[in-house]
């Protein structure tokens, strides 16, 4: 009878742990699901609340004219679509991951009353990104009419500081385009975040984790040597220097500087296949990034039965590996924060309208990748890309920049994306940035500049 006593005892404390839980940790995330009808229910006696930028910027609010009516209204109409989101046809972005708070008040409770009293809804709270508007502004503006995406985090924190993505739509009338945004007769998926959702293959950016992985392997990395020619063959194929440049007698930071394909492609082959891939989910590939808003899985697919072909391509980032402009941005966010990942999260804070802070998202640790004498390597290698190599248009700036360009080939045409990762000042990091320019061409050409009058923007000339 005791046993049966303890158990009875175990079960209803293990019932009242699951309430409590549900009450404060999962409510929240069941009533901002946007099947709940408690939504609409709050939206009969809320106005929804105001998303802001870190800088102050009203980035979506409501306007309700005399009879009621109620509009959301997107003052920077495209600029902000993909990352703050919209309300109709299905809600996306912040507009969706806070719609709960944004339908709720924490206006003064006797002013609450008397609104109810009188008829009249209370004002919603106020979401406050971490959103930089004129950062956002000058990477919406440099990307111009290209396809493709940028990104911006906080190294330290995992704040997420901009994110464009292109082509786009303006979501004050997305309701009148529907039709066409969703026939997407031109093939431009302007409804799709590509920053967080776009799968890209990672080009020479990627060359990043195959020389971290050679470090990993080889403690004397330093003595590294490769004859280059301008081509080698691996396993059949034939891996070529962009332009079929001979970069001659290379060590690993001069290869990682002038991007020599020849030689990751040599290393890539030699390297221990089982702690590759274990270096690549450390960063993040093949699972979620566990952030708050829609994001797709990065993939690295090389493992011990792949070809040494198949080795050589994805050790300069073209093979299988497909990966996002997010992921790329959080790998050298955690570079620059001397191996510690921390999670990318869009909100600040949320606070009621007469500005007391209701709740605060403080930055996540995600875990630690690698060391902080390997992030110090590394960076030290980044940064020899801008002072020597194929970043050089980065080295006039009056701060240190570590960084990768990137030409992601794309077909048999030689069509190719352009990327550019990286992070400033190198030696205190404050930004961390990444960008793809889609069918461009090369990352120095297209990417670099984008990255540059972002840093200039951020940091200042």
């Amino acid at each position: 009878m005791i046993a049966v006593a303890y158990c009875v005892v175990i079960v209803f404390l293990g019932m009242i742990g699951y309430l409590v839980k549900f009450m404060v940790q999962d409510s929240q995330e069941i009533i901002n699901n946007p099947a709940n009808k408690r939504q609409e229910l709050l939206a009969e006696r809320i106005v929804r609340g105001d998303i802001v930028s870190s800088d102050g910027r009203v980035l979506a609010t409501t306007e309700t004219d005399q009879k009621g009516n109620e509009t959301r209204v997107y003052p920077y109409k495209n600029v902000f679509c993909h990352v703050v989101g919209r309300v109709w046809n299905s809600k996306t972005g912040i507009e969706l991951e806070q719609s709960f708070p944004l339908l709720t008040s924490h206006v003064n409770p006797l002013k609450q009353l008397s609104n109810q009293l009188q008829g009249q809804k209370n004002q919603g709270d106020i979401v406050v990104t971490t959103l930089n508007a004129k950062l956002q502004q000058i990477a919406y503006d440099a990307l111009g009419n290209q396809k493709g995406a940028v990104v911006a985090i906080e190294p330290s924190t995992g704040k997420v500081l901009a994110m464009v993505s292109k082509p786009d739509y303006d979501p004050n009338t997305v309701r009148s385009e529907w039709d066409s945004l969703v026939a997407d007769e031109a093939g431009n998926s302007a409804l799709l975040n590509r920053a967080t959702q776009g799968l890209y293959p990672p080009g020479s950016t990627f060359k990043i984790l195959t020389a971290m992985e050679y470090m990993r392997e080889n403690p004397s990395f330093d003595k590294y040597r490769y004859e280059c020619s301008g081509s080698d063959t691996f396993g059949g194929n034939v891996i070529r220097c962009y332009n079929g440049e001979h970069h001659g007698t290379v060590d690993l930071k001069s290869s990682l500087a002038h991007s020599c394909n020849g030689s990751f492609a040599h290393i890539g082959v030699g390297l221990n296949r089982k702690s590759y891939r274990k270096l690549c989910e450390a960063f993040g590939f093949n699972s979620s990034l566990g952030v708050k808003f829609v994001s797709s899985r990065s993939r690295f697919v090389l493992d011990e039965k792949s070809d040494t072909a198949e080795a050589a391509q994805t050790a300069i980032g073209q093979g299988k590996t497909t990966i996002t402009p997010l992921q790329n941005a959080l790998i050298s966010a955690t570079i620059a924060n001397d191996g510690v990942m921390m999670t990318p999260y869009l909100v600040d804070h949320t606070e009621s309208v007469d500005g007391h802070v209701v709740k605060k998202y403080e930055p996540q640790e995600k875990r630690t990748v690698i060391s902080r004498k390997r992030a110090n390597q590394v960076t030290r290698m980044m940064r020899s890309v801008v002072s020597d190599g194929t970043a050089a248009a980065l080295r006039n700036l009056p701060y240190p920049v570590a960084g990768k360009t990137g030409t992601a080939e794309i077909d048999s045409e030689g069509t190719s994306h352009a990327w550019f990762v990286g992070f400033a000042p190198a030696a205190d990091p404050k930004i961390a940035v990444s960008v793809i320019v889609e069918g461009a061409g090369t990352g120095s050409q297209y990417a670099v500049p984008i990255a540059a009058k972002m840093l200039e923007e951020y940091l200042g000339n």
